[in-house]
C-alpha cells in the first residue's frame, strides 16, 4: 500500500511539472507590444527605407510590428487604421501621408485609447507627435542651390505632391526663395503621382520640353521626380538645365556624381528619425509623455 501511494504521488508530481502555468501563452507573450505601421507610400524608396528601419528598431525592443501599405489610397488607409484599432494594437504609426485625410481612423484610435505617432507625417487631433525633417528648410536650401546654379535667372518648373505634408512644406519654402530672385520665374508647378513618380515626372518633363525648351531649372520635392526629370533632359540632350531633389537616395547621389543635370539633394537622417521615434514610443509605454508634439531632425546638403 505504501509503495502504491508513492507511485501515485510520483505520477502526480510529474503531471504538474508538465502542465504549463499560462494556458493562453507565456507572461512574456502577454506583455509583448504590437505596433501597426500604416502608409500610402511604400512604393517610395525613402518611405520603404525609414519604415524598415523603424520596424527593425521596434523589433529589437521585442515588439511585434505589422506594416500596411495602401499604394496611395487614403480611403483604404483609414480602413487599415480602423482594422488596427479593432485588433487592439498598442500603438499606430502613420508612415508619411497627410493625417487630415485620415481623421476618421485617427478618431477611432483616440476613442479606443490607442496612441498614434507620426513618422514624417503631420499633426491633427489624436496624433501625439510627429518626427520629421525641417521640411521648409530643406525646400529653401535646395531652391537656393538651384537659383545659384542657373545664375539667378531663368524659368523654373516645380514638382510637388501636396498630399504629403513634408513635400508641401518643402514646396512652400522653395517658392519663397525662388520668388525672391527678380530674374527667376516659376513657370508652373506640377503634381507628381505616387506610385510611379519617376515615370510621371519624366513624362511631364518630356511634354514641357516639347512645348517650351526655355527652361533653366527644375525643383523637385523629392529625389524620384528629380530623377525622372533628369532622364528626360538627358534624352533630349539638354544637359545645361539644372535639377535638384530632396532625400539623399543612393540613385540620386550616383546621378549627381555623373555631373549631369541633377546637381544636388539633401540627405534626410531617416536612421535618426526611426531610432528616436522608437525611443519616444518606448517612453510613452512607460508613462513618460513626449516633451513636444514636433521633433525636427536636421538634413545635410549633398552636391558633387
Amino acid at each position: 500500500m505504501k509503495r502504491m501511494r508513492n507511485v501515485v504521488l510520483t505520477v502526480f508530481v510529474l503531471l504538474c511539472a508538465a502542465t504549463p502555468v499560462w494556458s493562453g501563452g507565456s507572461q512574456e507573450q502577454a506583455d509583448t507590444k504590437t505596433i501597426a505601421i500604416v502608409t500610402p507610400y511604400m512604393a517610395n524608396a525613402t518611405t520603404a527605407y525609414v519604415i524598415e528601419q523603424l520596424k527593425t528598431d521596434a523589433q529589437a525592443k521585442g515588439w511585434k510590428v505589422t506594416v500596411s501599405d495602401t499604394a496611395g489610397d487614403f480611403g483604404l488607409l483609414v480602413s487599415r487604421i480602423e482594422d488596427a484599432v479593432a485588433q487592439k494594437v498598442d500603438a499606430i504609426v502613420l508612415g508619411m501621408g497627410d493625417p487630415i485625410q485620415m481623421t476618421k481612423g485617427i478618431s477611432a484610435a483616440k476613442d479606443a485609447g490607442i496612441p498614434v505617432f507620426g513618422l514624417d507625417a503631420g499633426l491633427v487631433d489624436g496624433v501625439i507627435l510627429n518626427i520629421t525633417s525641417d521640411n521648409a528648410a530643406l525646400g529653401r536650401q535646395t531652391a537656393k542651390l538651384l537659383a545659384e546654379a542657373i545664375g539667378e535667372k531663368g524659368n523654373v518648373i516645380m514638382y510637388t505632391h501636396d498630399p504629403h505634408p513634408g513635400v508641401r512644406a518643402r514646396a512652400i519654402g522653395a517658392e519663397e526663395v525662388l520668388s525672391s530672385y527678380p530674374n527667376i520665374t516659376i513657370v508652373n508647378k506640377f503634381h507628381i503621382d505616387v506610385p510611379g513618380p519617376v515615370d510621371n515626372a519624366r513624362k511631364i518633363t518630356e511634354d514641357i520640353l516639347t512645348a517650351n525648351d526655355n527652361i533653366a531649372g527644375i525643383w523637385a520635392g523629392w529625389d524620384e521626380p528629380a530623377y525622372g526629370a533628369t532622364q528626360a533632359l538627358e534624352a533630349a540632350g539638354m544637359m545645361d538645365v539644372k535639377v535638384v531633389g530632396i532625400d539623399g537616395t543612393d540613385f540620386a547621389k550616383a546621378e549627381i556624381a555623373k555631373g549631369g543635370p541633377f546637381i544636388g539633394t539633401i540627405e534626410q537622417n531617416f536612421d535618426a528619425m526611426a531610432s528616436q521615434l522608437t525611443e519616444l514610443i518606448a517612453d510613452y509605454f512607460e508613462g513618460i509623455m513626449p516633451a513636444s508634439d514636433i521633433y525636427l531632425v536636421p538634413g545635410k546638403l549633398y552636391t558633387k
